[in-house]
């Protein structure tokens, strides 16, 4: 699918062929990848199309490539793995990431990458408007609202579906980001990663139909929900260290006190303090207080550096910026894979 691109002009630099990579995330999708790559082909068709395919068994490579799509197998399971690969690997200027369950709408996509080039944005969010009980189901809703509603509290609320596996990013937002999770809390990551840095995103409603007959969703509702929550908590304390041991200094400072006040009393009344075990407890919680508040300081001065590294290389990317061409523009330079390449 080589061909015609969308133009870009970096730094006031004269204006290039823009490079938009459409890259799919597959584990046995045989029945829906060959219709969202044509999906997807028809409605960003400058666009070069990667699927993803991690470890499928039921010949979703095969059936992808035969579809048009370059594709590359990704040994290490999990979409975490599949993205880091997909970012490391994959050059352009924008990038379409889109699951390959047939559940989102490919018309959508000019519409999020010219919101993505009109207002020089680093990512642009498919929020999921479901178009039945079957496509969304209220378990997921409401895990999802929580989990959103979480990071929000944390580290700024600026997602109503961070869990959407529809985006659209920049250069310069996918090659600084550093990528740690292994499965489906890979989405949160990407959230926390924008929120950090305070990079220009953007959210807007597409539709969100069920699985077609014959797919299977991979998720597991308390597992990686569970999962998902406890890659908050880790990015809680990674990012945010000083509020995390604050808190738990509070606590051990509070629960110091409030043993602490029988004996305190028992002692302005006798002189007396019969109870020892319970004042070593209490001086060795206040101890253990000052300690935690005493890591969160330094932690927060070493996560300052971290972030201001990240800064630095986000800010080492020049912003992409450019049009989206006319439709028979690009369909004139596009070129199909042949049958038998891309396979890598």
């Amino acid at each position: 699918m080589q061909g015609t691109r969308y133009d870009r002009s970096r730094d006031g630099g004269p204006a290039g062929p823009l490079q938009v990579a459409l890259l799919v995330p597959c584990h046995n999708e045989a029945a829906t990848v060959a219709a969202v790559v044509a999906a997807f082909r028809a409605s960003l068709p400058a666009a070069d199309c990667h699927v993803f395919d991690n470890r499928s068994d039921d010949g979703t490579g095969a059936i992808a490539q035969a579809a048009g799509a370059q594709v590359h197998a990704v040994a290490l399971r999990g979409k975490g793995n599949v993205i880091r690969r997909a970012f490391a690997d994959i050059e352009a200027d924008v990038y379409v990431m889109v699951d390959g369950d047939a559940t989102y709408d490919a018309a959508a996509a000019p519409m999020l990458v010219q919101r993505l080039l009109d207002q020089g944005l680093d990512m642009v969010v498919g929020a999921r408007v479901d178009q039945g009980p079957a496509a969304y189901r209220a378990g997921h809703r409401f895990g999802n609202r929580l989990l959103t509603r979480c990071v929000g509290l944390l580290f700024g609320d600026s997602f109503d579906d961070m869990l959407s596996g529809y985006r659209v990013f920049s250069r310069r937002y996918v090659k600084s980001f550093p990528a740690h999770a292994a499965g489906f809390e890979i989405e949160t990551e990407l959230a926390v990663h924008a929120l950090q840095l305070r990079m220009p995103v953007a959210e807007l409603p597409t539709a969100y139909g069920a699985r077609p007959e014959g797919s299977a969703s991979k998720l597991n509702t308390y597992r990686d929900g569970a999962r998902i929550l406890a890659t908050i908590l880790r990015l809680f304390k990674a990012e945010r260290p000083l509020l995390f041991f604050s808190l738990g200094a509070g606590a051990s400072l509070l629960l110091s006190v409030l043993l602490a006040i029988p004996l305190f009393v028992t002692y302005i009344e006798t002189g007396l303090v019969p109870r020892f075990p319970t004042a070593i407890l209490c001086s060795a919680l206040v101890l253990l207080s000052a300690v935690l508040l005493a890591c969160g300081l330094i932690l927060d001065t070493v996560t300052r550096g971290r972030i201001e590294a990240k800064r630095l290389a986000y800010l080492a990317i020049p912003a992409t910026h450019g049009a989206l061409p006319a439709r028979g523009e690009a369909e004139q330079g596009a070129v199909a894979v042949p049958a038998g390449e891309g396979v890598r």
